[in-house]
């Protein structure tokens, strides 16, 4: 049987040249599924045939077995018939042997046709035992096929992660991070730099002015005196 054959399809694929690509051989083993597949169809169609067979040839047994004794029965008829005077001895004779001669004919088509039965239910029952075998393994590498694929799928991933992150330097990503990491702080030490020059740029005046401002008293001079122009005393405010 051809299916036979595809057993061996997924360990010729791995075998093949193109196991260097991981995809190749994926396709091949899908392939070669879908070919078990097809082939296990047409074992189910063929396995049906042969129980088509295997029933064909009970019902013959059972049919000639039937007919032996159905003819024996005839010769018995017919002897008794003369032994009652209804028949000639001689006629008897002649047509019971005949019956008993298509009775052992037909002993002999339900011999064949039990014979044919069991082996053709033998090879039923082989049939059947051998597409459940396949059916499990074609699970089964279904099942690995789909790992497989997954693990493919990570393997990709991982490998294409890990090339960026081998390649992002050589792209000048992070050589130019730093760069603007160190600018970054020079322009911050720049600016602080500029800030204490400020700081120093006031005059010995300037200091002395902000420490003793005294736009606060003089304002409420002001007051006082504005008050006291008017009249008003200071516990009437």
């Amino acid at each position: 049987m051809n299916i036979f054959k595809r057993l061996f399809k997924i360990g010729q694929a791995e075998a093949n040249a193109a196991i260097d690509n991981m995809e190749d051989p994926i396709k091949l083993t899908e392939q070669g599924i879908r070919d078990m597949k097809e082939d296990l169809n047409k074992s189910v169609e063929a396995m049906a045939q042969v129980k088509a067979l295997a029933i064909r040839a009970k019902n013959d047994h059972e049919q000639h077995t039937a007919t032996a004794a159905e003819y024996e029965a005839k010769a018995i008829a017919i002897l008794k018939k003369v032994a009652g005077g209804e028949l000639d001895t001689e006629v008897a004779d002649r047509l019971a042997k005949e019956a008993l001669g298509k009775k052992e004919q037909a002993h002999v088509q339900a011999s064949q046709s039990l014979t044919d039965h069991e082996k053709l239910e033998s090879n039923v029952t082989q049939l059947k035992s051998t597409i459940q075998t396949v059916k499990g393994n074609i699970v089964n590498w279904e099942n690995e096929l789909k790992t497989l694929k997954a693990r493919v799928k990570v393997s990709d991933a991982t490998k294409n992660v890990n090339k960026q992150m081998a390649e992002l330097d050589g792209n000048g990503t992070v050589s130019m991070l730093e760069r603007m990491k160190e600018k970054v702080a020079q322009d911050e030490a720049l600016a602080e730099a500029y800030g204490e020059i400020a700081n120093t740029g006031k005059s010995i005046d300037d200091e002395i002015n902000a420490a003793a401002n005294t736009t606060d008293a003089k304002v409420s001079d002001e007051l006082a005196k504005l008050k006291e122009s008017l009249g008003i005393k200071k516990d009437e405010a």
